[in-house]
Formats: structure tokens, sequence, C-alpha cells
């Protein structure tokens, strides 16, 4: 099937419309026309993937993060960026982004992330879209029972894929933890919503120190950071399942999910006591 019909299944499944003013979302690399046959998806448009879907065969990437997201003058092999694309012009290899249109889809990369860490039933956006409240930021569900948070975070952790950056938690681990919000990705721009929403814990990317301890020592929900790449892979393999669905003559589509860990931190050790 053509290149422009597989870009606008998943332009149906994730408009661009939906993205962020400042983002940079849809197709890269790529000529409409050319054949597809094989998609590999992944979280990061880097070496290690590109040589991925190289190797096996790959005629379409779709990342979840840009690979261009701001301007640039030149695509030169001489920068890493520029590398990447030749490589992939050379192998017949394009490239679609899917970011914060993903983000707010229904079901999106909080879902995803929503099951994954043991949510159940019936999830609504902590920040609902203004045209559809179903869509949006981040997602608050409710777990099968209350656990604590020592056991939440650990259960947190056996459903995520593992990272050097693993997850931590703050708060009382003794706390119990039912209802609970997430947010794929760097999250610590939705602490006031979520502190104000009435939730038991809130799990996310990239929290920093200030906000983490100055939202800590106003009380509310416990906290629990994990690696950013990790909140959002698990977005891939629901966005390979829909787009065979979606995509027309689905059945030569050929979908592969990335496994290699793109998270940036590739090595963690504990401090001596």
């Amino acid at each position: 099937m053509r290149l422009s019909h597989v870009i606008a299944a998943l332009e149906e499944l994730y408009p661009p419309s939906w993205a962020e003013s400042w983002d940079a979302v849809g197709l890269v690399v790529g000529d409409p026309d050319q054949e597809v046959g094989r998609v590999l998806l992944a979280v990061d448009p880097v070496a290690a993937v590109i040589d991925e879907a190289l190797e096996w065969g790959a005629d379409l990437v779709v990342t979840h993060h840009p690979l261009l997201l701001r301007g640039v003058h030149s695509v030169a092999a001489t920068t890493p960026k520029g590398r990447l694309i030749h490589r992939m012009i050379a192998g017949g290899v394009a490239l679609h982004t899917a970011h914060t249109n993903a983000d707010v889809a229904d079901p999106g990369v909080s879902d995803a992330l929503a099951r994954a860490v043991g949510l159940t039933g019936e999830l609504r956006p902590i920040v609902p879209s203004a045209d559809d409240p179903r869509r949006g930021l981040g997602r608050i569900g409710e777990l099968d029972g209350p656990v604590t948070l020592r056991e939440f975070t650990r259960r947190a952790a056996a459903g995520l894929p593992s990272t050097a950056w693993g997850l931590r938690a703050a708060g009382d681990p003794d706390r119990e933890v039912r209802t609970v919000a997430v947010c794929g990705g760097a999250g610590d721009s939705l602490l006031d919503t979520v502190r104000a929403a009435g939730v038991d814990a809130y799990l996310t990317a990239d929290l920093r120190h200030h906000p983490a301890s100055e939202f800590a020592e106003h009380g509310g929900p416990a906290l629990v950071d994990a690696a950013h790449w990790a909140t959002e892979q698990p977005w891939l393999a629901d966005a390979a399942r829909r787009l065979t669905a979606a995509a027309p003559e689905a059945g030569k589509l050929e979908t592969r999910v990335s496994t290699i860990v793109t998270d940036a931190w590739s090595l963690h050790e504990e401090g001596e006591q």
C-alpha cells in the first residue's frame, strides 16, 4: 500500500490539528507514493532505531518524539540529525511523527500508561479538550482496590519497561492509594490541576526537585516519577494495533514495536550511605 494511505490512516487516528502550536508532527521524510509493507514504531527517532528499521527492512518509522522540533537551516550529513535523514532517504525509509496529537487522543499515550500501571475501568482526562471532553491531557482512573504507595510504586515499576532511571516516589510509603492520575512524558505542568483533582497519587516523568518539593510541602497526592521514555513506550503497541485496524488493505501491513531502550539515562548507581 502507498505511504499516503498509511499517513491518512495515522492522521485519522491522531489528527495533526490536535497537536500543540509549537509541535512538529506528520510526515518528516518520505515520498507519499512509495510503497509501504513494514512499519516500525518507536518513541525516539535516534540512530539505534534507524539501524533497527534498516536491518528489519521497514519502509516507515512512526515515532512519538519529533526529529525536527525546531527550525533548521541544513540537513547536511555533518550533523547527527542530518546523517539520520540521509540514511533514511538512501534506505527508502519514511518517518512520521505523532506527538502531542497522540498525547490528547482517545485513546492516546496516557491511556496506555494508565493500563500499564494497573488502572482499570473508565478513564477521564486530567485536562479535557475543549471540543471533546473524552480527549485531553493525562488520565485519571482507579486501581482494583486500595494499596499502599509502596505497593503501587512496585506494581507500576513491574508494568512499565525497565530503565536505569526506574521509579521513585514522594510521600508516605504506607499512605493509601486508590485513585491515580497519570501523564505520559513530562507532566509537572499539571501539578496544580492534579492537586485539585483529589487523587491519591500522580505518576508522570521528569519531575524536578523544587516543584516536587513545594508540591509535597502543600500536601495532596503522592508523586511517582518514572523515566520519560518508559511512560510513553506502552502507547506504541496500542498505536500499532489501531493502525493495522484502520489502514486500508490492513492485512498487507506488518507492524513491529521497537524494544530498544532509548531513554537518555543508561546507568544508575546507589550512593554510599
